[in-house]
């Protein structure tokens, strides 16, 4: 005669406890431990669920390294979400930024030579890269290095992808090896639960514009708006709000500043003449049309597949329509 059914459901829990303990063996650990066990399904949500083990999450960057670790079915929720790794989201958008512009000298220099007076395509970029506030050590790196041997220009291609609950995901890659981007972006979308799309069946869901964003506690809203659409903005877009934020939160909410990309510098002159700090973008950003609410677990698998794209070589940036 076999175990009793309490016998054997006791031993289940034992099992599952002895796997959580053994996943903390290694805090600074950070990366992803792939297995059968993180396999998602668009279609079926409910399969997470049916997982017995920990699964390990690791999100790595330039700068900052950390682990996260979640537990099926319990979902990070909404406010976890928000302020999970804000200090590594913010380091890591200007490591993408200064990645970005340097892929832009080098293919500029490829074109038309080191020597801005000459070449008025690497002139517009070192101007972009002025106003960006782009480091000159990282400009005068990539004018060198676009005359190494063999280094060839960089190509500029996006990728449309199905996100969890019906979100949409933009992937901009800037790249040397277009074979080589595909096969990275695909691999992460698969890994991770997306899908890929259809070229034109995301995009018409985004706009494509020059942002400013600007903290929330460094300004009030009719000011803001008063300088910015003074200065030509076309509109000024209020942070999201949730029941449940704290004061560190609200701290970190930031009003985007809509403009087209004739009016941009004059915006960031305005700004520095009132005396308000901003967060310039990477060049443009793609905003969507309109936002889509997904409930927290999905919100939390979308992060994760949006912030392993973002830590592909060929990824200058990821948009989505979530809210």
């Amino acid at each position: 005669m076999g175990p009793s059914p309490t016998v054997r459901a006791f031993g289940a829990v034992i099992h599952r406890l002895s796997n959580r303990v053994s996943s903390f063996r290694c805090p600074n650990a950070f990366s992803l431990q792939r297995s059968n066990l993180i396999s998602k399904s668009l279609s079926s949500a409910s399969s997470l669920s049916s997982l017995d083990s920990t699964q390990e999450f690791n999100y790595n960057n330039n700068y900052q390294s950390r682990t996260i670790w979640t537990f099926p079915p319990v979902s990070m929720g909404r406010r976890s979400s928000k302020i999970a790794g804000r200090k590594e989201a913010q380091d890591a958008k200007k490591g993408k930024l200064y990645c970005r512009i340097g892929k832009e000298v080098v293919s500029a220099v490829k074109k038309g030579g080191p020597n801005p007076m000459s070449n008025t395509v690497l002139a517009a970029v070192l101007e972009k890269a002025k106003e960006l506030d782009v480091p000159k050590e990282i400009l005068d790196r990539n004018i060198k290095k676009a005359s190494e041997k063999g280094q060839e220009a960089y190509t500029e291609k996006i990728y449309e992808v199905y996100g969890f609950g019906g979100v949409s995901v933009v992937v901009e890659v800037s790249t040397d090896k277009i074979n080589r981007s595909v096969a990275k972006v695909r691999e992460v979308v698969k890994d991770y639960g997306g899908k890929m799309a259809d070229p034109g069946s995301v995009m018409f869901k985004f706009r494509r514009v020059r942002v400013v964003n600007v903290k929330a506690k460094d300004t009030d809203k009719d000011t803001l708006l008063t300088i910015a659409l003074d200065a030509g903005a076309e509109d000024v877009i209020e942070p999201p709000t949730y029941e449940d934020d704290t004061e560190e939160d609200r701290a970190e909410r930031y009003y985007k500043i809509v403009s087209s990309s004739e009016n941009y510098s004059a915006i960031l002159s305005k700004l520095r003449e009132e005396g308000i700090t901003f967060e310039p973008d990477n060049g443009s950003e793609l905003l969507p049309v309109t936002t889509i609410e997904v409930d927290d677990e999905a919100m939390d698998l979308n992060k994760e597949l949006m912030t392993k794209l973002l830590e592909l070589d060929d990824v200058d940036a990821v948009y989505t329509d979530q809210n």
